[in-house]
């Protein structure tokens, strides 16, 4: 293979570096949501800030996130992970967080966009070789998947 389909070392081990920390951030906001506020609290809290079904829309959002955060890490369906995590930021920056501006310390997007950004990043590019994508599914999974 070229380089121009599979990453260098250097950008595999930079796609490693920013899979596992924006997939551990994703990972606590989930994990915080499903356990810490409970899936009950996190239906209020969705209510609170108008999110419309809220009862639907919190728990899908906690489980994409802790689920998504831990596919990131490990570098599996990171496409896939990536962009329903990405989805998942946009959502929150329009219903949410727009309003507030920018500095997250008002309530605003920054936060957000950062990690829906990445997630983007990582939903375009993929895991980079040092992931299970790359052991275990290239070649076998669609790549809008890994």
């Amino acid at each position: 293979m070229t380089n121009t389909t599979r990453p260098s070392a250097s950008a595999s081990l930079g796609l490693l570096v920013l899979r596992i920390v924006v997939g551990a951030v994703f990972a606590a906001h989930g994990a915080q949501k499903i356990f810490e506020n409970t899936i009950p609290g996190t239906i209020e809290g969705f209510r609170g800030m108008g999110i419309p079904l809220a009862e639907i829309a919190a728990p899908v959002v906690a489980w994409v996130e802790l689920i998504g955060g831990f596919l990131l890490i490990l570098g599996i369906f990171t496409r896939l992970a990536g962009m329903l995590l990405a989805i998942d930021m946009v959502v929150a920056l329009v219903a949410v967080h727009l309003p507030a501006g920018l500095w997250v310390g008002d309530g605003g997007y920054e936060f957000v966009a950062v990690l829906g950004v990445a997630a983007l990043a990582l939903a375009l590019a993929g895991a980079g070789r040092f992931s299970l994508d790359a052991a275990l599914l290239r070649g076998r999974a669609p790549a809008w998947i890994a």
